[in-house]
């Protein structure tokens, strides 16, 4: 078994190495790279690294799965080799680039939540052993039934300091000065605001005649609007105050307003907006005949792909707060499906490292993780994925029509039984994760999935003869232009060959053509680089200019998609190099044979000018 140290190293080489990588940070389950080119990742490489348990590329970054634990331990080991951390700075900048406002609010939403997770889902677990103890009949001594009031209800009374503190954290802004802010929500000077709410004596305090307060107890929408506001303040304040007075005034200022905006208006009038979610949220989880369970179980690990899932947790968190979580039960019906689908491929594969990868997968998924579920395996090849979404949606409808409501957050599955003992709905809660893993396991096993051998092994007498792979093959010149050496390339990942053997060219117009008869295997998005395989089994790299999946697309026009088949001299992209300039950027295009390996030679045929469709490339197997 490979040690983390000597896994950390393969990662580095397979997503083309320290000078491909801005900056690296991790999650509770991946490990997030910003990569500068996104083409010379080796990904068949990645995904076959030991305890790699998926890959894929989203929102800017090259995001590996590990799960949890191992995540920390390889990003600790790829940091010490050389690998840059994540700045703010850079993280902002490419969320800004990804999705439209409301997918960006959204991860911005999960940024700030994500850190607090962890006390939220040790605060459940307290609740649920608190309430198994309940359920045996056993009565705490006051003074541990106090300790035990304290380790389930600290979490939630101090969550607007912890959201306001992450908020701060996220948008720059001091950290110390946001926990205070946010502790001031919940002062012990206010009136406690589930004490109001349930109709006691405290009420309101009112200030100035008319403004009536009460603490902002489990409150989560008015903090993350003051901490966005307060951070920003504070460092538009900042930059007038003098560096001499820097320290007296700024933290003074930043307080004294935003507390007067937090207690006295953003408080009191998100807090209303927050009422209106959740009461929302609450009409939809109680739809009749278990719509919203179905519709919720459909689409929560659609979300999960998305990467903004954690946008519930802010749900999740008001209905605890009112005493009971129906999300939980239906969520965990969308858990249960997927690792059952899962467990389902593992099963009927006889690919042993699917295997392998796909029993740790599903544990993590029944342990309520299910990102290497998810992309490890049933998103790989489709049909699981599909097939436990309605497994899903069909134990999410039972969730919601047995009336299944946890009494804390942050747990499921497995874990997640200790969140119904206590209100006696233990039984009801197996018989659901029951239904969803039989439904899950049964659709992946009958419809879900085929050993890829076996589906090559099918048509044992096709009705049409193969084509013949040749023993060599001549290619022709993608463009017109100025041959370059590969070696003479400013950028060392092609100049070193590690992509393999090829030529570059210096474009005198910005059209690219198919170099021979080929099957477009990679048309990326960007229209920056195409990758085509050929009848001899060449597989090609044509990507234009250098870092130019900077440019996000812009003065790119793809004219191929990925499965297309193309003739020599097809076009197949067009490009504005004026705009590759203005963007500071080199045009340079490199047509690299990235099976290399696979070929006896490898050979340019080109040099000084050339046009497209000009002998360029041989090889010979």
């Amino acid at each position: 078994m490979a040690s983390n140290t000597e896994i950390a190293k393969q990662v580095i080489d397979a997503i083309g190495g320290v000078e491909n990588v801005r900056s690296v940070a991790h999650c509770a389950t991946r490990l997030r790279v910003m990569v500068k080119d996104e083409t010379i990742i080796d990904k068949d490489v990645v995904e076959n690294i030991e305890k790699v348990q998926g890959a894929f590329f989203n929102s800017g970054q090259y995001q590996i799965i590990f799960g949890t634990g191992t995540v920390n331990k390889i990003y600790d080991e790829v940091v010490s080799l050389g690998l840059p951390t994540s700045s703010k700075d850079e993280m902002k900048a490419e969320a800004a680039k990804q999705g439209n406002w409301f997918q960006r609010a959204v991860r911005t939403f999960g940024d700030v939540f994500v850190p607090i997770i962890p006390a939220i889902v040790a605060t459940g677990l307290f609740m649920g052993l608190r309430g198994l103890l309940a359920a045996v009949g056993y009565t705490l001594p006051e003074d541990l039934n106090v300790y035990s009031q304290i380790l389930t209800d600290t979490a939630f009374i101090v969550l607007p300091a912890l959201v306001v503190w992450s908020t701060f954290r996220v948008f720059g802004g001091n950290q110390t000065i946001g926990i205070v802010l946010g502790m001031m929500l919940i002062a012990g000077q206010l009136p406690n605001a589930w004490v109001v709410a349930s109709g006691g004596d405290v009420t309101p305090t009112i200030f100035f005649g008319f403004i009536p307060v009460v603490g902002l107890q489990g409150s989560v929408l008015p903090a993350f609007i003051i901490g966005v506001i307060g951070a920003k303040f504070e460092k538009a304040v900042r930059k007038v105050v003098p560096e001499v007075l820097d320290l007296l005034l700024t933290p003074f200022i930043t307080l004294f307003v935003m507390s007067i905006l937090g207690l006295f208006f953003i408080g009191p009038v998100f807090h209303v907006v927050e009422n209106y979610i959740l009461a929302g949220t609450q009409a939809i989880l109680h739809l009749p005949f278990g719509l919203g369970g179905l519709l919720i179980g459909g689409v929560h690990q659609v979300i999960v792909v998305s990467g903004v899932h954690h946008i519930f947790n802010f749900l999740e968190a008001q209905l605890v707060a009112t005493g009971a979580n129906p999300f939980n039960a239906i969520i965990t019906a969308a858990m249960t499906a997927q690792g059952a689908a899962t467990v389902a491929v593992g099963v009927k594969t006889k690919n042993p490292k699917l295997k392998a990868l796909a029993f740790p997968a599903a544990l993590s998924a029944f342990l309520g993780i299910t990102e290497p579920a998810i992309f490890g395996v049933n998103l790989r090849y489709r049909k699981p994925f599909v097939l436990s979404l309605i497994a899903g949606a069909i134990g999410g409808a039972f969730a919601s029509i047995l009336g299944l409501a946890g009494t804390g957050m942050g747990v499921t599955i497995i874990p997640g039984m200790t969140l119904y003992v206590g209100n006696g709905q233990l039984l009801k809660y197996l018989f659901m994760v029951a239904v969803s893993f039989v439904l899950g396991f049964v659709l992946t096993y009958l419809f879900g999935y085929e050993d890829e051998v076996k589906v090559d092994e099918k048509p044992a007498t096709p009705a049409v003869a193969p084509v013949a792979t040749l023993a060599e093959e001549t290619l022709v010149s993608p463009l017109s232009g100025e041959v370059v050496a590969l070696e003479n390339v400013n950028d060392p990942v092609f100049s070193s060959g590690a992509m393999g053997k090829g030529l570059a060219v210096k474009p005198y117009e910005g059209v690219v053509y198919a170099p021979a008869d080929a099957e477009v295997t990679i048309a990326f998005e960007t229209g920056h680089a195409y990758g085509l395989k050929t009848a001899s089994g060449a597989e090609l790299l044509i990507h234009i200019g250098i870092d130019t999946v900077s440019m996000n697309g812009n003065g790119f026009k793809k004219l191929v998609a990925a499965g297309d088949k193309v003739a020599a001299g097809t076009p197949i992209a067009k490009f504005d190099a004026a705009k590759i300039a203005e963007a500071g950027l080199d045009a340079m295009t490199m047509i690299i044979v990235t099976n290399t390996a696979d070929f006896t030679s490898v050979d340019g045929l080109a040099s000084g000018t050339v046009a497209h469709g000009a002998d360029f490339i041989k090889v010979v197997k």
